[in-house]
């Protein structure tokens, strides 16, 4: 069961999304049009407006086991990791100019390809973000280096050590570490995240405050960015825009 803040937060992201869907401003669609070559293929959610086209589609990938597996079942779609930070914060990345797309992490290029093929034939001359948080971000920086020039940019939040020694500086596509200062999981230290800012020049947001609830590592702590989501979504986009 939810701890109470962390009910009450689900409750209330739950809230914004169906009054989203409700007016018209925001919905969901499964989609299985992206295909790997032998024709398997690659569902992923679609969130945004459906107004105008997109200046940017971006790509979040859920940390944990990385398992969202959309799916159609009794004419609902439902997935998994409903909770974790991007994947609830959804609606809030998607506007008038940004198109949300959520899938499984991965760190095949084959798999990811599939997608951002298929995104760059619904939303031509969209700019394509992939971003993932915690576990999904060794995934973003397998990507980052073997997709390096063939999307615009990859975000890693509340990033695995191992970012620590990862060198952005020969890399095409433009990269972004965001991080909570008080992110207490062992595996997600902050330090790592300001050691590759300080090392490597990558570009670092550092988030403050929130309610830290429950485990250290998972999604409603601080490492999960709770209860600042939409200051931090804010401030991603912000840093996708400047270019």
């Amino acid at each position: 069961m939810w701890p109470k803040p962390a009910l009450a937060l689900m409750i209330g992201l739950g809230c914004l999304v169906a009054q989203a869907r409700a007016d018209g401003r925001m919905r969901d669609q499964l989609i299985a049009s992206a295909h790997y070559p032998s024709g398997e293929t690659v569902p992923y959610l679609l969130t945004g407006l459906g107004a105008t086209p997109p200046q940017y589609a971006l790509i979040l990938m859920p940390g944990g086991s990385g398992r969202l597996e959309p799916e159609m079942r009794d004419g609902k779609i439902v997935f998994k990791a409903r909770g974790n930070f991007l994947i609830r914060s959804r609606a809030l990345f998607a506007d008038a100019g940004m198109v949300v797309i959520a899938t499984d992490s991965t760190g095949s290029p084959e798999r990811m390809g599939a997608i951002t093929e298929d995104v760059g034939r619904r939303f031509p001359g969209a700019q394509v973000y992939v971003i993932g948080t915690s576990r999904s971000t060794l995934s973003t920086m397998q990507l980052a280096e073997r997709m390096d020039g063939k999307v615009a940019g990859f975000v890693h939040t509340s990033s695995m050590s191992g970012i620590a020694r990862f060198d952005t500086r020969p890399l095409k596509s433009r990269q972004l570490i965001v991080h909570h200062k008080n992110d207490a999981c062992s595996v997600t230290g902050y330090g790592s995240a300001l050691y590759n800012h300080e090392q490597f020049g990558t570009d670092l947001i550092t988030m403050e405050g929130g309610v830290s609830q429950g485990d250290a590592c998972e999604a409603f702590s601080h490492h999960g960015y709770n209860g600042i989501e939409q200051e931090t979504v804010g401030k991603i986009k912000a840093w996708i825009r400047q270019k």
